[in-house]
C-alpha cells in the first residue's frame, strides 16, 4: 500500500510481522520503529497509512502518543 513519495524501504508485511511476533498486542510508535529499520517518523507514517487501509488500528493517548494493534493478529492469535 505503497502512496506517493519515496519508496518504502520496509514492506507492509514486515511490518504486521513485527504485530504478529509481538508478544504485546497493542505496540507503540517507538516500539516498532526499533524492530524495523525506519526512523519514529517515518514509522508513524507508515502505521498511519496502514490504519487508513483498514490494517491496522490505532487509539491516540494522550495529546502526541498512539498505540496501535493488528485485528486480523489478534484473531489469530486468540481465535
Amino acid at each position: 500500500m505503497a502512496g506517493p513519495g519515496r519508496k518504502p524501504t520496509v514492506s507492509d508485511s514486515e511490518i504486521l510481522r513485527v504485530f504478529e511476533e509481538a508478544s504485546d498486542p497493542v505496540l507503540t510508535t517507538s516500539e516498532v520503529a526499533e524492530e524495523i529499520d525506519l526512523g519514529r517518523r517515518g514509522t508513524y507514517s507508515r502505521l498511519q497509512q496502514l490504519s487508513e487501509a483498514d490494517e491496522l488500528e490505532l487509539k491516540k493517548v494522550g495529546e502526541t502518543a498512539a498505540v496501535w494493534w493488528y485485528p486480523e493478529g489478534l484473531r489469530n492469535r486468540y481465535g
